[in-house]
């Protein structure tokens, strides 16, 4: 039975940077900022991409022969993702004192093994993990960092709020497939998580303007409220690079876009951008969706299926991802629909 609707609430997205390369003192960053929500009466905090242990704005900076130790360190660094294990226990604790649901970027590393993911993990307001979307596609030179995401973790969650929250992480947005999954599943919130693009050489003029087009074009084609969350570069990210890594100029201080989109593409809150940590916040209103979708329903009435015919693979590929260490066997994309059916009113 689906949970009662609870249709108007305050979100956020935490426009900040994590303790670079350190992920004891991020998590407790992360456990600060769930009770900077709770005060401010947040029931839906999204966080940036690989929050934990930050993004590692290196591979874009040295020579590939260069980091193997960094990424030896990052490996180190990053977050085994189980029910009350070690490296979330206390992040899950601080939802469940909090009531504070969370979508939280890490850099996900499976268990007893060396394997990374560019992860979103979702925490529901009692503390249990609902699941994590692992990123599909790495891009670019994030491909020797991250493997690849599988069809399995492409999905929405139901929210004890009684909606169903999705996300993706930076230019996995470009894939108009997976954005096209999330709207196949009966999606009503996203979470959008990016890193700081627009300190990197070359996206100075243009990264803010992708990250608002592909949030807005998410917003409005999905028909969902988008929570778009970035983080940006400081000191400690630059100082770890330099001092690990050498001198550099490619990435620079500052960055980050983060704001609360309508599903009509008005803005609840923000944009906000730069190196001033904020929790960017605002209202949504699930009622009013009825009135966007007598326009346009992408899982309904404005689609042609008998043309445009859309299939995704949801096998799990991973190994870990074929044992139910979330407790939550029978979970899928045709009964999150099913358990939540139709538009909220």
């Amino acid at each position: 039975m689906a949970p009662p609707k609870t249709p108007k609430f305050k979100v956020a997205a935490a426009h900040a940077a994590p303790v670079f390369m350190d992920k004891a003192a991020t998590t407790k960053k992360v456990i600060r900022l769930i009770e900077q929500a709770a005060s401010d009466d947040i029931k839906l905090l999204v966080f940036p991409e690989t929050f934990i242990p930050g993004y590692p704005y290196w591979i874009e900076c040295y020579p590939p022969l260069k980091q193997v130790g960094a990424l030896v360190q990052y490996a180190e660094e990053s977050v085994v993702v189980e029910p009350n294990g070690k490296d979330v226990s206390g992040i899950q604790d601080a939802c469940r004192r909090t009531g504070v649901a969370i979508s939280l970027g890490v850099s996900e590393r499976i268990a007893g093994g060396h394997t990374l993911f560019n992860s979103q993990v979702i925490i529901e307001s009692d503390g249990s993990i609902l699941g994590v979307h692992r990123k599909l596609q790495p891009t670019y030179c994030e491909r020797y960092v991250w493997a690849q995401g599988d069809g399995s973790t492409l999905k929405n969650w139901p929210l004890s709020l009684g909606y169903n929250l999705g996300g993706l992480a930076c230019w996995e947005h470009t894939m108009n497939g997976a954005r096209q999954a999330l709207i196949q599943q009966n999606q009503h919130i996203h979470a959008g998580a990016w890193p700081a693009l627009s300190t990197m050489a070359g996206f100075e003029p243009v990264a803010d303007a992708q990250i608002e087009a592909l949030m807005k074009t998410h917003a409005l084609t999905a028909q969902v409220f988008c929570i778009t969350a970035s983080n940006y570069v400081d000191d400690t990210c630059l100082d770890w690079m330099k001092e690990n890594l050498g001198e550099q100029d490619l990435v620079k201080a500052g960055g980050g876009w983060s704001a609360v989109i309508h599903p009509f593409c008005a803005y609840i809150a923000g944009p906000h951008t730069g190196a001033e940590e904020k929790l960017i916040q605002g209202e949504i209103d699930l009622s009013q969706l009825g009135g966007v979708k007598v326009w346009v329903d992408a899982a309904g009435h404005y689609q042609r299926p008998e043309i445009l015919n859309f299939n995704f693979d949801t096998r799990p590929l991973w190994a870990d991802e074929k044992i139910d260490k979330f407790g939550l066997k029978g979970v899928n994309a045709k009964n999150i629909k099913e358990e939540i059916e139709g538009n909220p009113e």
